[in-house]
């Protein structure tokens, strides 16, 4: 990595001055992974900032995060989208704040990740960004939001207009939602304006599948480079725990998902229907749920909160038999490479980025179908006893 010609003053060393971008800062999975790699570049000797747009910030990221805006602004702006299916467009005071304190901190290195999410106005950021030549920019991909006219993710519903040109959007309804009107051809018009002629930029994707979309959009003038989303393996290693017996589950074979949000892309009532063919030693464990998803979820299956406590997580996969990711629509599948680091096999649905990561890590692939999983669960305790 290329040193800039920035001097600390108190140390006599030149370092680099990087300041990340994203929706989070130190939880959820996005806002882990830029939290590891400030602290890779920090540990290096470089100035690492995260500037943020919601959400808690855990203490130890405190000293090296930027709030863009508030909590009411994202409200504020959310209600907007929602009207007027605008999102990315709004939010231009906390915008211009940030730009200027953005200014004087005068970084090397612009890392963006998820600026979507009701905090920040992309084209005035990419404005800024176009005037500064000099910076280099990299931008992590981690759902197709950036190169569509709304929608984060469409190979579910089989819709390829962003290749040439969204209009009359048939996820209008799904995040970011909007429930009156549809601008997404308007959208991705401005997206393509704004997002397009960066000298200095490089798209970076978890997956070789999302790169090959990428090549595919408005995006591909710029080089794009696969990088796999990292692990903490000191904490995602298997976990000894009372996971178990805490919860009566000694004589079960668990069967576990986890998703920071459960929604039909990601599998959650495949969960439901294998919960129907499962015999009454097996016992599924969903960790995630919201509490409304809870009362509609079979009473024999376990639900348990979403958890930004990593020990925690990786106690819970240790514990568990076997780890199925039934998502349709997936950019990497970072909880399945924890899955597989803590010992526990995992098994996927093809045509995703999860295929692709289990080919590299381990597990198994099925067809989409609620019957290849029980298949598949059934066959991975099957080779357990012999």
């Amino acid at each position: 990595m290329r040193r800039c010609g920035h001097k600390s003053k108190k140390h006599g060393i030149y370092y680099m001055k990087v300041l990340q971008i994203n929706s989070v800062c130190g939880i959820r999975s996005t806002g882990k992974i830029a939290a590891d790699i400030a602290e890779s570049f920090i540990a290096n000797g470089d100035r690492c900032i995260i500037a943020y747009g919601r959400e808690i910030v855990p203490e130890k990221y405190q000293k090296i995060s930027y709030r863009i805006g508030n909590e009411a602004g994202v409200r504020f702006n959310g209600i907007k989208a929602r009207i007027f299916d605008n999102e990315g467009l709004n939010a231009k005071k906390a915008t211009k704040k940030f730009l200027k304190w953005a200014d004087e901190y005068d970084p090397d290195l612009l890392w963006l990740h998820n600026i979507h999410g009701y905090y920040i106005n992309v084209e005035m950021l990419f404005n800024w960004i176009k005037k500064r030549p000099q910076m280099e920019v990299r931008w992590t991909l981690h759902d197709c939001w950036a190169f569509t006219g709304h929608c984060t993710h469409f190979s579910f519903v089989g819709c390829n207009l962003w290749k040439t040109g969204c209009k009359n959007c048939c996820q209008k309804n799904q995040y970011p939602a909007s429930f009156l009107i549809d601008s997404s051809e308007n959208n991705y018009l401005r997206k393509k304006s704004a997002f397009t002629g960066v000298k200095n930029l490089t798209i970076i994707t978890p997956s070789e599948w999302l790169a090959d979309l990428v090549k595919q959009s408005f995006l591909k003038e710029y080089p794009v480079a696969v990088e796999y989303n990292k692990i903490n393996k000191s904490i995602f290693k298997p976990t000894e725990s009372n996971f178990r017996e805490k919860y009566g589950l000694a004589d079960k074979k668990i069967v576990l998902g986890v998703a920071s949000s459960w929604s039909e892309r990601k599998g959650l009532s495949d969960f439901m229907e294998l919960n129907k063919l499962l015999d009454d030693s097996y016992k599924i464990v969903l960790v995630g749920p919201t509490n409304k998803q809870m009362k509609n979820i079979a009473g024999n299956t376990l639900c348990l909160p979403g958890t930004n406590n990593s020990e925690e997580l990786a106690a819970i996969y240790t514990a568990a038999d076997v780890f199925l990711n039934p998502s349709k629509e997936e950019t990497f599948g970072l909880t399945t490479v924890e899955a597989l680091s803590c010992g526990t096999p995992a098994i996927v649905y093809k045509d995703t980025a999860c295929e692709e990561i289990v080919g590299k890590y381990g597990g198994i692939a099925v067809d989409r179908s609620v019957g290849e999983l029980y298949k598949a669960v059934c066959g991975i305790f099957k080779e357990k006893q012999t």
